[in-house]
């Protein structure tokens, strides 16, 4: 097992829903040696777990530990060079396309808004995704392949680049700058959700990118109660802003 395919494992483990619970499970435990701190302590993990899925804690944390982004015009992108969508996930299996595979809704999200931009301004796209680490060593089609088909299917054109060798943020940087060199592409716009465009962005700078931000899906506050009442939805949510503010902590180290 390569250290990068433990990855998803301890974020698992760690980020929310998972690691509260198992906090929950801890207290229950050592309440039947200490119940007052064994009971403070599950209750804690349930009450932490509740309040991540609350909308106005999820916004919150999405405003607050990560820097923010400001969404992007058509004009914008006068002087990049091409657009370069980050890739999500892969449906292998969607019965509803006779069964092949398709990109997830995320990932189909941010192509969808490349090609609204691209339309706008004429650039050429690129995509960046193979397997995930999750992935490693099945027999998953590479998520940039994915998304060429899908961009065929719904407008008639290719991808210009793709790279389907990524396994993470950091590799969609380095290798699509391989694939792009040659070309001499140096200005590109990023496309991906708002909480991952910092990392991306530090990434592909590193990588030796001239960078514009074409941030979507922003987080938003709902209104009256619904920002109090705990949804799954929110939880995800809280959990991606989590693990993105760690991933960020790690990368300005490294």
């Amino acid at each position: 097992m390569q250290l990068g395919e433990l990855k998803p494992i301890l974020a698992g483990l760690a980020l929310p829903p998972t690691g509260p619970l198992l906090l929950a499970l801890l207290g229950l435990l050592w309440a039947r040696r200490r119940r007052g701190a064994g009971l403070a302590l599950a209750a804690a993990g349930i009450l932490v777990t509740l309040a991540l899925s609350m909308n106005v804690v999820a916004v919150g944390l999405a405003h607050t530990i990560l820097p923010q982004v400001q969404p992007a015009r058509p004009e914008d992108l006068k002087g990049v060079q091409a657009i370069v969508v980050l890739g999500a996930a892969v449906n292998m299996n969607a019965p509803e396309y006779g069964g092949g595979p398709q990109l997830e809704a995320p990932a189909h999200e941010r192509l969808r808004y490349a090609i609204w931009l691209a339309k706008r301004t004429g650039k050429p796209l690129a995509y960046a995704g193979g397997q995930g680490w999750t992935a490693v060593g099945s027999t998953q089609l590479p998520e940039a392949q994915v998304a060429d088909a899908v961009l065929r299917d719904e407008t008639g054109q290719s991808l210009r680049w793709r790279d389907d060798r990524s396994r993470d943020t950091r590799e969609n940087a380095n290798y699509m700058m391989e694939a792009m060199k040659p070309d001499g592409i140096r200005r590109v716009a990023v496309v991906t959700d708002s909480w991952h465009m910092p990392r991306a962005v530090h990434y592909f700078q590193a990588a030796g990118f001239e960078v514009v931000a074409a941030p979507m899906n922003f987080p938003h506050a709902k209104p009256g109660p619904q920002r109090w009442l705990p949804e799954p939805v929110e939880l995800l949510l809280s959990r991606q802003v989590l693990r993105e503010w760690l991933a960020l902590q790690v990368a300005r180290l490294s």
